[in-house]
Parts: structure tokens; C-alpha cells; sequence
């Protein structure tokens, strides 16, 4: 019997510039934390912009698109993503080191699908500064795609094609009509597609609708699966003094989880948390996890984000590659004055009880002997995927209303 996915996500981050006129080393490298740590200040700053929306993002997308990025930039433009990235790409070892991350993330032994690449499409007859495409494909290990923007809608197939293919089809019409123009001459694209099944499956009967208190006070009846389990649990403190639970939810492969977080009094915004998250907490809350029996009641949910990162990523200092009289892109080409013209990402992801129905019972069968504490998710939470040999965040997002 084939097993169907317990979820697939793709996120892709993309950068618009415009024309003015371990195999195996499993251990957490530097490079990995801190591309990890940079890609969830971002959503810090995306989340704080959404109030009590949903959102679902993807740190390592907009870490790898900003990454290929600052190789183009110059001057004062590429110090500015430098300090909010701290780290220099063509430094010494640190392309290896994203590439050997890159290696892990793709490698057979995680079980679960992973799979993410990395494009940059380059106007046709832009001239490039000598030895940038060597230069180019020695650190990121991909050509440099050349095509004709003064034909849009071709330009703009071509892209969107790339990343259909790339995300399995879930996101077909990335660029929209009119985001390539005459005057395009960059874009670079990260995809990310993930498909993982949980190692202790949902049982598909214990799923029933309950109430979900959302973050204004009010309730939503919404379906929610639950099971009794042994997981993976802790609690920590907020430095205002609010207690949070945490939960792993480990997929088959065993290299990848779910982490899911959320204040343990309702009242309590889910903002106290998201507010001090970076990667170093999240590597905190695994290390101080012990194996506790617990009732599990989980929303299933499925949640959609189309994302302007130009607002969060001038929030993190990043202002002159946005503008037109100070953008420095000279390291690409010196022909002519460029600027980034917009910036966005969009992610879909899906989480349910998949799985199949004899793993499921075993697994709940064993554990529902055990007289349980709950874990009711019945108000605003976190969530984070994260590859833990490399503590790699590959998406995270915070679900106000299932």
C-alpha cells in the first residue's frame, strides 16, 4: 500500500532586478546556523507585519536567494546584506561549507523528500563583468541561464516553468503578469519541495472538530487530530516570564521534525514567542528535550503565503540595493545601473495524518496504555521544519486560525 505524503511544501525566494531606464558530516557547521539564523530574522520581520495572520515561510529559501545575491552586489549595497547575512560568500570555505549543506539536505539517507535548487536567468545581452560566470558557478555549482526579457511573457514562462518543475507543480505562476518587464534583466529564484511522513502517523478516526481560540478571544470549531504517544518535549520561559510548550513530531527518516511551540496560558500572544526566536533557541529547545508519554491534539491545517520581503529585509538594514541612485551591482555588470524592484516568496504547505493505517495503529496502540498529559493546540502556535543534523530551518510559520 503506498504511503501518501503527510505533507509537501515548496517555497521559492525570489529577487527581481531591474534595469534603471556529507555526503554525511552530520554535525551543525557555522554556515548552517548562520544562514538558519538569518532566514528567521526575516520572518521575525514578516511576522510582526502579519499581526494575527497565518503565515508559512521559508528561512532557507530566502537565505539561499540573498546568498546568490550579494555576489552581484558592490560597495556599500553588499556590505549592507553582508552585516544582515553575517557572512561573506566568497570568503574562504564558506560556499564548500553551503554546499556540503546543500549535499546533506539532498542525501538518500534523510528518507523524507527534500529536494532544492538554486537558479539566476540573466538578460541575454546584458554584459557581465569578465569571470563573473566562472566565478559564479565555482561557489554556487549552477550556470547562469541567459534569456530575452524584452519578450515578457516568454521570459516570464520560462522562469515559471523552472519552478514548477522544481516544486512538483504546487506552484505553478510564481511571477505574475507584468513582474518581468523591458527593463528585467535578473532574476534569481531558490526552489525548495519537501514531502515527509510522520514516524508515528495520525489515526484518520481520532480526528473530530473542536474548538480553536484564536488570538481576539472568539473560537472556531476546525478538525483536529490526536494521538498518545511518547514524543520528544519541553518547556521554556519567555524573559517576560511566560511558559511555552514544545513538541517534536519526528518524520520517518528520522533526520527531519516538526517542532510545534505555543504559549501555555491562552491569553498569552503567540508574539512573546516569536519576538526572541532565532536559530540558537531552536537548537536550545531540542537539547533540553526529554521523552515524555502525552496526549497530542493537533489542528490539521493548510496554509498559503505570497510574501513582499522588501519591507522586512530594508527593516534589516538592507536599503540601497532598493534604490536606484545608490543600488551597487557592479561586481554583475558595469553597463548599467541596477536595483532590485521586488523581492517575494510564496510557500504552501499542508500538514494531516499521513501515513499508513498499521503504522498508525501500532504506534498508538502501544502508547495508549500509558495515563496521559495533554497537549491541547487549541490556540495560537508555532511551527518549525528543521533538517536537525545540520539545524537547517527549511520552513516555520506561525497558524493563527486553522
Amino acid at each position: 500500500m503506498p504511503m501518501s505524503p503527510v505533507f509537501a511544501c515548496l517555497a521559492l525566494g525570489v529577487a527581481l532586478i531591474f534595469g534603471e531606464g556529507s555526503a554525511s558530516y552530520h554535525h551543525q557547521s557555522p554556515a548552517a546556523h548562520l544562514a538558519a539564523d538569518f532566514g528567521v530574522k526575516v520572518f521575525q520581520q514578516v511576522v510582526q507585519a502579519s499581526k494575527d495572520l497565518n503565515v508559512v515561510f521559508s528561512p532557507y529559501g530566502v537565505a539561499s536567494v540573498m546568498a546568490m545575491l550579494q555576489l552581484t552586489t558592490g560597495g556599500e549595497t553588499q556590505q549592507q546584506i553582508q552585516e544582515a547575512m553575517q557572512f561573506k560568500i566568497d570568503e574562504k570555505g564558506m560556499a564548500p561549507a553551503l554546499h556540503q549543506l546543500y549535499k546533506e539536505l539532498m542525501g538518500p539517507w534523510n528518507k523524507d523528500e527534500i529536494s532544492t535548487a538554486d537558479a539566476i536567468f540573466v538578460q541575454r545581452d546584458l554584459k557581465l563583468v569578465q569571470g563573473f560566470m566562472p566565478h559564479f558557478f565555482r561557489l554556487f555549482r549552477t550556470t547562469v541561464k541567459q534569456v530575452d526579457f524584452s519578450e515578457t511573457e516568454r521570459a516570464r514562462f520560462i522562469v515559471n516553468d523552472w519552478v514548477k518543475r522544481h516544486t512538483k507543480g504546487m506552484i505553478s505562476d510564481l511571477l505574475g503578469e507584468g513582474a518581468v518587464d523591458q527593463l528585467t534583466r535578473l532574476v534569481l529564484v531558490n526552489a525548495l519541495y519537501f514531502n515527509g511522513q510522520w514516524k508515528m502517523p495520525f489515526l484518520e478516526s481520532s480526528t473530530h472538530h473542536r474548538l480553536f481560540h484564536k488570538s481576539d478571544g472568539s473560537t472556531v470549531s476546525v478538525p483536529m487530530m490526536a494521538q498518545t504517544n511518547k514524543f520528544n518535549y519541553t518547556e521554556f520561559t519567555t524573559p517576560d516570564g511566560h511558559y511555552y510548550d514544545i513538541l517534536e513530531l519526528p518524520y520517518h527518516g528520522n533526520t527531519l521534525s516538526m517542532f510545534i511551540a505555543a504559549p501555555y496560558e491562552k491569553e498569552v500572544p503567540l508574539s512573546a514567542l516569536t519576538s526572541i526566536l532565532d536559530a540558537q533557541l531552536i537548537s536550545q529547545w531540542r537539547g533540553n528535550m526529554t521523552t515524555l508519554t502525552r496526549l497530542l491534539v493537533l489542528p490539521k491545517f493548510s496554509l498559503e503565503s505570497e510574501i513582499d520581503l522588501r519591507r522586512p529585509l530594508e527593516n534589516l538594514g538592507m536599503t540601497d540595493m532598493f534604490r536606484p541612485n545608490q543600488a551597487d551591482f557592479s561586481r554583475l555588470s558595469d553597463q548599467e545601473l541596477l536595483y532590485v524592484s521586488q523581492a517575494l516568496q510564496k510557500v504552501k504547505i499542508e500538514v494531516n495524518e499521513s501515513g499508513t493505517v498499521a503504522s498508525s495503529s501500532t504506534a498508538l496502540t502501544v502508547s495508549a496504555r500509558m495515563a496521559p498529559e495533554e497537549i491541547i493546540m487549541d490556540r495560537p502556535f508555532l511551527f518549525v521544519v528543521r533538517h536537525n543534523p545540520t539545524g537547517t530551518v527549511l520552513f516555520m510559520g506561525q497558524v493563527m486560525e486553522p
